[in-house]
């Protein structure tokens, strides 16, 4: 949840950077089996491309076959902070 490197969990909890992977591959193993996934992920319904996007020559041509954060799927994502000058203005 917080975006820690196992390094610092396991300082945290005082645990072998081993037992920190093995858990967290076993939680992430069992978020995305059938069940959890099946009732608790819900994706938007159709393609729903916003208006202003599909309306505008301008943007259309080049969203008319994109699926990601246009779909509303959005998945946060953000560098460590001792990374992050070199993700700055890039295009």
């Amino acid at each position: 949840v917080t975006g820690l490197p196992f390094r610092h969990v396991g300082e945290c909890f005082q645990r072998l950077n081993d037992t920190i992977s093995h858990y967290f591959h076993m939680i992430l193993t069992t978020l995305a089996t059938q069940p959890f996934y099946m009732d608790y992920i819900r994706f938007p319904a159709g393609n729903t491309v916003p208006s202003k996007i599909q309306n505008n020559p301008k943007f259309w041509p080049y969203f008319c076959n994109a699926i990601s954060a246009i779909d509303g799927s959005h998945i946060h994502a953000s560098p460590p902070a001792y990374v992050c000058s070199n993700y700055r203005n890039c295009k």
